[in-house]
């Protein structure tokens, strides 16, 4: 029997992508070690929702009904004005999933099915990279440099591993003009499993809840092309959002007195990352490092678990031929990618369309995609578990 090489991967990011990869990894009989800049599995984020292919791999994880348990179920939502009056009802469809669970909850359960599955270095990142025909040298911050045989960057949208390897970020990441601040905060409004939208122009702000005892969540958009901001000031990204929503009415005030005080401030740009390939040499991106969609798509999760799903099976199939591996795992995630970043591109022009009516929201509806394409793919099965991966078919 072939004997399987390049068997020790080090994934840089512990998030959806780098989490489910580990899990997927190991199934295979790799060695997997995960990098992470936070100190701990970072639990906080907005909700997120899955669709289609993404419910077949939770369900080979044996996740998808745990994760069903926690949907939130989500309501339609009240579209309303500066003195909070309803003018017109946001169908689910047009926002929702087939689910939608607390970010922070997912990732939970994707660390505990696969923390037994590999070696994590947290509060620790990649500074530098150099590899040869035979494997890759990482420096660390923090660790001492080590050798592996392959990386892979699920590091986000500004991915570190990207910039090392592939060049500076601007080259790859396109903004799509829009910028989200997402938090939570209590649920005064008593919203239960619903929520409020409000919209002027060139700002939105939404309000939804999961549970009338629980918290909610809030996410602030404006409209802006370029931002120049620090990414790791929150305060100075705080500072900007309020004078982005200074003057507006409804429940705006409130929301930015709660936003100075939440622990899980989140800022960035809406933005798409397009590269002609993900992968050099010995060295790998997954999910919105290679490829991000946008949260205007409202498909990154589903992009992340699919897209780690299939490279370890692909790696698999080629018996650790790293080269193969990534070909045959670009073609099949090629026309996934391309269908949600154009779903992320339409998403952010309908953000500079005045306020929807009614009959325009429930067209959206009508024509959502869990609508018009009920049933769920089934992915390849790329074979078994732990130890020697089993022969490609054929």
């Amino acid at each position: 029997m072939t004997t399987m090489t390049n068997k020790k991967v080090l994934i840089s990011g512990a998030g959806v992508a780098g989490l489910a990869l580990a899990y997927w990894l190991d199934h295979h009989g790799f060695r997997a070690t995960v990098v992470e800049r936070a100190p701990q599995v970072r639990h906080g984020g907005y909700a997120v929702d899955f669709r289609g292919e993404a419910l077949d791999v939770l369900d080979r994880m044996d996740l998808l009904e745990p994760v069903r348990a926690l949907d939130t179920a989500m309501g339609d939502a009240a579209m309303v004005d500066a003195e909070g009056r309803q003018y017109a009802t946001l169908p689910a469809a047009v926002f929702a999933g087939d689910l939608e669970v607390p970010k922070g909850e997912l990732t939970r359960l994707l660390y505990t099915a696969a923390e037994d599955r590999a070696e994590y270095l947290f509060d620790d990142s990649v500074s530098a990279v150099e590899q040869d025909a035979d494997g890759v040298d990482v420096t660390f911050e923090n660790g001492p440099p080590r050798r592996f045989d392959l990386l892979v960057g699920a590091d986000g949208l500004h991915s570190r591993t990207r910039a090392l390897v592939f060049g500076p970020e601007e080259r790859f990441v396109h903004s799509l003009g829009i910028h989200t601040a997402i938090f939570s905060l209590p649920n005064h409004l008593g919203l239960d499993h619903t929520g409020q939208l409000y919209v002027s122009p060139g700002k939105a702000a939404n309000l939804f809840a999961g549970d009338a005892g629980g918290r909610a969540r809030a996410a602030l958009h404006f409209a802006a092309e370029e931002l120049a901001h620090d990414r790791h000031d929150i305060g100075e990204q705080q500072r900007i959002v309020a004078e982005r929503f200074a003057g507006e009415g409804w429940e705006i005030p409130r929301l930015l007195t709660e936003m100075r005080d939440a622990e899980d401030f989140w800022f960035d740009a809406n933005a798409q990352v397009v590269m002609d390939t993900w992968a050099r040499g010995r060295v790998a991106l997954l999910g919105d490092a290679g490829y991000c969609a946008a949260p205007t798509s409202g498909r990154g999760t589903s992009q992340a678990l699919i897209g780690a799903y299939v490279l370890a099976g692909e790696l698999a199939q080629a018996r650790g031929d790293h080269g193969a591996a990534f070909t045959a795992y670009e073609n099949a995630m090629r026309p996934f990618v391309t269908e949600h970043q154009a779903l992320g591109r339409e998403g952010a022009e309908r953000f500079s369309m005045p306020a929807p009516t009614q009959e325009m929201l429930d067209m959206l509806a009508a024509n959502a995609p869990e609508n018009t394409h009920p049933e769920m793919v089934r992915l390849p099965d790329y074979g078994s578990s732990q130890g020697e991966p089993e022969p490609a078919a054929g």
